[in-house]
């Protein structure tokens, strides 16, 4: 049995010739032990994170806390099933959680705007859209997964991989994932994901000349992701959050300062434009730039797509008496795409007020739901759901079903409700792609059955949508809540129904829209990629700065190799502590976010050094410091392959 993972998971061969972990095929993952378990912890994790991520607007990727806890459940109740089904576990787990991540940016803001849900209303959405999700992505699934082997890195997919092997084998992978444990849960559980004794957030704001902000979250889970997806994308990530925060952020500003007095930001009429300070000007103006963005690349990048879009249904078409490339029948796929088309246009005549709005709605979802699901596929492969633009992705696909709706002259209140059970359909199938994706490429890695996972995620899917629907169910009175009082955030929500309400009224900056656009069509006429500057743009640079100094710290170690055997081996031992440092800070920030919303901890206000810029530096250099050292001081060892 080998004890990690061979070097070709990362690349190096054709997808083809790939020899996964496990080689044998009649080996299976599932028994009634295993989805039992897999069953709970979908519904724990849709749970834990609707609730968190209504109340704070973020939220964890499970895959990685699904296959550690799932890694202890298998040894207690089917250890015969081993990786195999701790795998499925993971898989499971994720479907719950990618459920939540996207049915809470949308189906709340029903409520926002004053209207009522169903719970046939989210289940029927939740179901439609979880399915097509799974079918549109298994469309594709021999280029991303296969075709694009080591082009595509699937970095948490990749972690997830080290995470099942090492719970296997032990020796210096299991070594080196509990360093990176231990150091992201001490960071984790004396920072705001926890205790918050401790700032580890450093700003520097420029407010009088220039408007410019830069800061760098501290956190170790995003540092691993950095080492994991290497400098390239690190760095093309970090160039869009410099455009952002030091090119167009100051440049709004320095025209803000002109404003008159008696004139107000578009979507807060108790701001004064010339009162704005950077947040305000990234919040109500940047945002739209970077939607913009990620609308042309997303509807670019699918259009692209298209040739490989009509081969794969085509070879999925044809394969129904066949087997794919690992021996195993299409015909699933094409029922379960098949179940989301025919529940999204039942459901579009449950939920619209007319024959016309059903047949419209349904159609342009569908294709919507087509294009950023495969965006989606492709984008796990760049930087792993964590990071996934689900909300710009969805806010571009919404802003294009709006417009739908106020040319065919539907923009009552009513109408708005259709409009957003529209979205939470598109919302749910991006989501899911993600999600679906990255538990696949974790089969391929480790040589599990791709049916086997389809199914368990399907069924853990819908175990998903009934939860998290139940769950905004369950809170709807404390959701309705705004303003100073309100329980719940709703960050992502709330920015939807501003989106809807300000389209069908009119009132909406169109002209960030279309600068957006400009900006990405710029970018795709230089040949740059365009969704992952777009990313950069888009997310704070809090989050792409230390991203960056992961990626650095890799080069740092790469370039103080000797050999390629040593860079061989110290590179393969920081992806399994970079893998560590994910999994704390998956479980411990999930923990403790858990336990903050739900009042058995109360946080601390760090004071004095503690809350200063200087504590997040000190922070930073210890993170540096303990997770470089362990990787520079690993050995070539005399049997290693």
């Amino acid at each position: 049995m080998k004890k990690k993972l061979s070097k070709d998971a990362y690349g190096g061969v054709h997808g083809k010739d790939y020899v996964p972990y496990i080689n044998d095929k009649s080996n299976k993952g599932t028994n009634l032990a295993v989805l039992i378990i897999g069953i709970i912890l979908a519904a724990l994790f849709a749970a834990s994170t609707a609730y968190s991520g209504m109340k704070s607007g973020l939220t964890v990727a499970a895959g990685i806390p699904g296959a550690i806890i799932g890694s202890m459940l298998i040894g207690v109740f089917a250890k015969s099933k081993g990786i195999l089904g701790k795998n499925i576990i993971q898989g499971m787990s994720s479907g719950g959680e990618s459920i939540a991540s996207g049915m809470i940016f949308v189906l709340p803001a029903i409520i926002l705007i004053g209207s009522q849900i169903t719970f046939v209303e989210g289940v029927a959405v939740g179901i439609g859209g979880c399915l097509f999700g799974i079918g549109c992505s298994s469309l594709v699934y021999n280029y991303l997964i296969v075709e694009e082997h080591g082009k595509l890195m699937y970095p948490e997919s990749m972690a997830i991989s080290e995470t099942l092997v090492a719970s296997e084998g032990g020796g210096d992978a299991i070594k080196f994932m509990g360093i990176g444990f231990v150091i992201s849960g001490i960071i984790n559980i004396l920072t705001g994901s926890f205790m918050n004794v401790v700032n580890n957030t450093m700003t520097f704001v420029g407010s009088k000349f220039y408007k410019w902000k830069f800061s760098m979250e501290v956190n170790p889970l995003l540092l691993g992701i950095g080492f994991i997806v290497g400098l390239e994308v690190a760095l093309t990530m970090f160039a869009g959050s410099i455009l952002s925060s030091f090119g167009i952020a100051p440049l709004i500003g320095y025209f803000t300062d002109m404003a008159a007095n008696n004139m107000n930001v578009w979507n807060d009429a108790s701001m004064a434009i010339s009162q704005m300070d950077v947040n305000a000007i990234s919040g109500s103006y940047v945002k739209y730039i970077g939607a913009g963005m990620m609308l042309c690349g997303g509807i670019i990048g699918a259009i692209k797509l298209i040739p490989t879009i009509i081969v794969s249904i085509k070879e999925t078409l044809n394969a129904r008496a066949n087997k794919d490339g690992n021996g195993e029948s299409s015909t699933g796929e094409i029922i379960i795409l098949l179940a989301g088309v025919v529940i999204a246009f039942i459901t579009a005549f449950m939920i619209s007020g007319s024959v016309a709005m059903a047949i419209v709605g349904a159609i342009a979802s569908l294709i919507l739901s087509l294009l950023f699901v495969i965006v989606a596929g492709r984008l796990t492969g760049t930087i792993g759901t964590s990071n996934l633009p689900v909300s710009g992705m969805t806010i571009a696909s919404l802003v294009i079903l709006t417009l739908v709706f106020v040319v065919m002259g539907w923009t009552s209140n009513a109408d708005n409700k259709s409009l957003l059970l529209f979205a939470c359909f598109m919302v749910v199938a991006i989501a899911v792609a993600g999600g679906y994706t990255q538990s696949q490429k974790v089969t391929y890695i480790i040589g599990g059955s791709k049916k086997e996972m389809q199914n368990a995620f399907t069924i853990s899917s819908i175990v998903g949508v009934v939860v998290v629907t139940g769950t905004i169910l369950l809170l709807s009175s404390q959701l309705a809540v705004t303003g100073a009082d309100a329980q719940f955030a709703l960050p992502q929500a709330n920015l939807m129904s501003t989106l809807t309400s300000g389209i069908m009224s009119g009132n909406l900056p169109w002209v960030m829209i279309i600068a957006g656009v400009v900006m990405a069509l710029f970018l795709f006429l230089l040949n740059l990629p365009i969704m992952t500057i777009a990313i950069g743009f888009y997310l704070p640079i809090s989050t792409t700065s230390i991203i960056l100094v992961g990626a650095l710290i890799r080069v740092l170690v790469e370039k103080m190799c000797k050999s390629n055997a040593e860079k061989e081996v110290r590179v393969s031992n920081g992806i399994s502590l970079s893998s560590g440092l994910v999994a704390g800070g998956s479980i411990l920030g999930l923990v403790g976010i858990i336990l903050q919303v739900t009042g058995i901890i109360t946080p601390k206000v760090p004071t004095g050094f503690a809350a200063g810029n200087m504590m997040a530096i000190v922070i930073l250099v210890l993170l540096v410091i303990a997770t470089t050292l362990p990787i520079l001081k690993s050995k070539v060892k005399q049997n290693e392959n």
